[in-house]
């Protein structure tokens, strides 16, 4: 088994052959990728500007105490006046700024009287005048390719007068689980062996919540060619094919086999990590597959910890998963001599994260229910040796 920081490096080197993109009407567009960059094609505002309820005026005739009111420009008005010395025009916010005027008075430091207004208030030259490209100059890169579209991008590319915005397409993740043992919700339970399956439907939250279109398909027993047509059909069909269970060195165990006899490239078989040491990534030209392991924990955590980096290559982004430091609340005993990952509670305390393992049971890698609460994943390596309270360690924010 290879040691996790090289199966790791080997999933960050990965190259994909051609990006899938498309265009999408910009309001379907929030949550993808943007595949492009956005460049301002003018400028923002293309004129001076008022930036509040005033009146236009030449900066040093706030000495003479009362200018003249010549007239009234609306916001989307054409300006056809000018500011001349002894007069004002009354502007309001958004409104193109009336040659001759370099500043604009808000009218709560005005009196008006008749067709006057009296100064109780001088403001410095240019005052709430926004100056052409304040908000963004003509050829000035707004938004790079790469960016995850949000709220505040939509406001800028409507600014921009962008319909139609080009992005990479979620790639499509089918997700099967294998086990004759397997219950899908709903089944009737037989026998006391029988479990209900849950990985597929883990698996198919993540993707959903971290950039991926998953593509339930169900349970499949523990039979090699119902195997493998469902792996060669979800080959098909897919940008990534996950599996759960039938990768580990069991009589049963088909998938790692199956995924060898498709004809699929092996990254990498075997890792030396707690859990899901059994952990398979293979692919067939930009297809990809992903063989977790059967236990509940196992499989959430190497599918947060594989599968999430993989749907965000192939949208040319960056892992959603954060790494930060963060102090221990009490001490952390390493079992293993390997990569680890530890579900924790983690909490964030006047700027600092702090970890604690309160309510988290210590046991196989079936139990899920660790997974439950304000939750992290602390990582250890498989050089690290256990830590005491205060100590400094590294963990991974799923929220």
């Amino acid at each position: 088994m290879m040691h996790f920081d090289e199966s790791m490096a080997l999933l960050e080197g990965m190259q994909i052959e051609k990006y899938k993109t498309k265009k999408l009407y910009l309001m379907e567009a929030v949550g993808y990728v943007l595949a492009e960059d956005i460049v301002a094609d003018h400028n923002s505002p293309e004129y001076p500007t008022s930036g509040m309820d005033g009146y236009a005026i030449i900066h040093e005739d706030q000495a003479m105490g009362r200018l003249k009111i010549a007239s009234i420009n609306p916001a989307g008005s054409a300006v056809r006046d000018q500011v001349i010395g002894g007069t004002c025009i009354k502007t309001f916010t958004g409104s193109l700024m009336p040659e001759g005027a370099d500043t604009l008075i808000p009218i709560e430091n005005v009196e008006v009287d008749g067709e006057e207004i009296i100064i109780k208030e001088e403001v410095p030259q240019g005052f709430s005048v926004r100056e052409v490209g304040e908000n963004y100059a003509k050829g000035q890169k707004l938004i790079e390719a790469g960016t995850k579209i949000d709220f505040s991008h939509i406001g800028v590319l409507a600014s921009l007068n962008i319909i139609h915005v080009l992005v990479y397409e979620k790639p499509t993740v089918s997700i099967l689980s294998t086990g004759s043992e397997l219950l899908d919700l709903g089944e009737v339970q037989t026998n006391d062996s029988q479990i209900r399956s849950s990985n597929n439907y883990v698996i198919e939250a993540i993707t959903k919540k971290y950039g991926g279109y998953p593509m339930q398909l169900g349970c499949i027993g523990d039979n090699k060619a119902s195997i493998t047509t469902a792996v060669a059909d979800a080959l098909e069909k897919s940008d990534i094919v996950v599996t759960t269970g039938g990768v580990s060195v069991g009589d049963f165990d088909f998938v790692k086999d199956v995924i060898y006899e498709l004809g699929c490239e092996v990254v990498f078989k075997g890792v030396r990590v707690k859990p899901g040491q059994h952990i398979m990534v293979a692919r067939k030209g930009d297809t990809f597959i992903v063989g977790l392991p059967g236990f509940a924990y196992s499989a959430t955590v190497m599918a947060l910890v594989y599968l999430v980096p993989l749907i965000a290559k192939l949208q040319h982004g960056e892992t959603p998963i954060k790494k930060v430091k963060a102090k221990l609340k009490e001490p952390f005993v390493k079992r293993a001599k390997k990569a680890e990952f530890t579900a924790c509670n983690v909490s964030l305390v006047q700027g600092e994260y702090y970890v604690d393992f309160k309510g988290k049971k210590v046991g196989t890698s079936a139990i899920l229910t660790n997974m439950l609460g304000n939750i992290g994943l602390l990582f250890t390596s498989e050089d690290d040796t256990s830590k005491e309270t205060g100590d400094e360690v590294t963990v991974l924010l799923l929220d």
